[in-house]
């Protein structure tokens, strides 16, 4: 999976595309960790050409929101979501663990 990764003052987002599934949840999870490591908390995943998120997909980034969460240090937000993404969300049950924006103005202004 390719990444882009934009930084700016008070937020870095990351973009890819494709599917994010049992085979590239790990790699989505290693491109995040990465950028924890680096001391980057409020980080914006863009989603606008990702086709699906399977379980494993949410739980990498589940792990990832705790992560940035620890001692109120960021949060990971999400923009660009489409609406059968959305849909699996409310059916895992987890669609009030994210903060989600249609657009990514409107997710790197809330930083």
């Amino acid at each position: 999976m390719d990444f882009e990764i934009t930084e700016y003052k008070r937020s870095t987002v990351i973009y890819t595309s494709g599917r994010i599934d049992s085979y590239t949840a790990p790699e989505v999870e290693e491109a995040l960790n990465q950028l924890i490591e680096k001391g980057q908390y409020n980080i914006i995943f863009d989603m606008r050409d990702v086709t699906f998120v399977s379980s494993a997909g949410w739980w990498a980034l589940i792990r990832i929101q705790k992560e940035v969460k620890k001692m109120n240090r960021g949060e990971l937000v999400l923009v660009k979501i489409d609406e059968r993404i959305k849909e699996s969300m409310d059916l895992v049950g987890i669609s009030t663990y994210f903060k989600v924006y249609n657009e990514l103005i409107d997710a790197i202004g809330s930083f």
